[in-house]
């Protein structure tokens, strides 16, 4: 990778890139109120169980489809995936919390690379996060095992910083269990690579369950 390629990845998947995303739980909230979640070992558990079997590897999935589609300029297969995205969320929490990171990272690569403006403009008004990801992914060159590995290690980040604030963790231990999942993301990013088309399915009954259970919960630190 050269050097600008990885510059741009970073930029793309660090946590100071103002799309929200550190305003989420993803249920983690719920989890650990109700003790599902309690130490750091139950934690790496559900976000290992999560890259293996979990709706964030087919997220990162149709993440890699929109950048192959913005490489050919193709807008329907841009719309498609968008929709896809939006048919496929477990719930109307997780759904919002999508278009409302889509809907940032769009404005802000409208601002940067204003040639991006007709790709994005194929979604329509509510472009969800990994369509744009995706997009600004193929416009900087960045190879498809890297956008996917940025894109898990991204979302990996906001949920052990999530879980250092709720259960809490200090937050060496929370840099430790980001240390322990890179096997796994890389794991999940070689069987995200194979995937086709009718292979787009997860196991994700238990963030449903955790994410309706949060826009109910009383108390709350996290967006709903």
């Amino acid at each position: 990778m050269t050097n600008d390629k990885l510059l741009y990845i970073l930029q793309l998947a660090s946590p100071a890139l103002p799309v929200g995303a550190y305003s989420y739980s993803e249920g983690l909230e719920v989890l650990v109120e109700t003790g599902a979640i309690a130490c750091w070992e139950s934690l790496r558990q559900w976000l290992r169980a999560e890259l293996r079997y979990g709706a964030i590897s087919i997220e990162a999935a149709v993440m890699l489809r929109a950048l192959w589609g913005a490489a050919k300029g193709d807008k329907m297969a841009l719309s498609y995936w968008n929709a896809w995205v939006a048919a496929a969320k477990e719930t109307e929490e997780l759904r919002q919390q999508s278009w409302q990171m889509g809907r940032s990272l769009a404005r802000l690569l409208r601002e940067m690379q204003p040639e991006l403006k007709t790709l994005l403009d194929a979604c329509g008004t509510d472009c969800h996060y990994p369509i744009a990801f995706g997009i600004a992914a193929y416009h900087w060159q960045i190879s498809p095992y890297d956008a996917i590995l940025g894109y898990l290690h991204s979302w990996a980040t906001n949920l052990v910083t999530a879980g250092v604030k709720l259960i809490p963790l200090g937050q060496t231990r929370g840099q430790k269990l980001l240390l322990d999942l890179h096997s796994d993301i890389a794991h999940a990013t070689q069987n995200i690579l194979s995937l086709e088309d009718d292979d787009l399915c997860s196991c994700s009954w238990g963030l449903a369950l955790a994410s309706m259970a949060h826009e109910t919960q009383y108390t709350r630190l996290f967006r709903s």
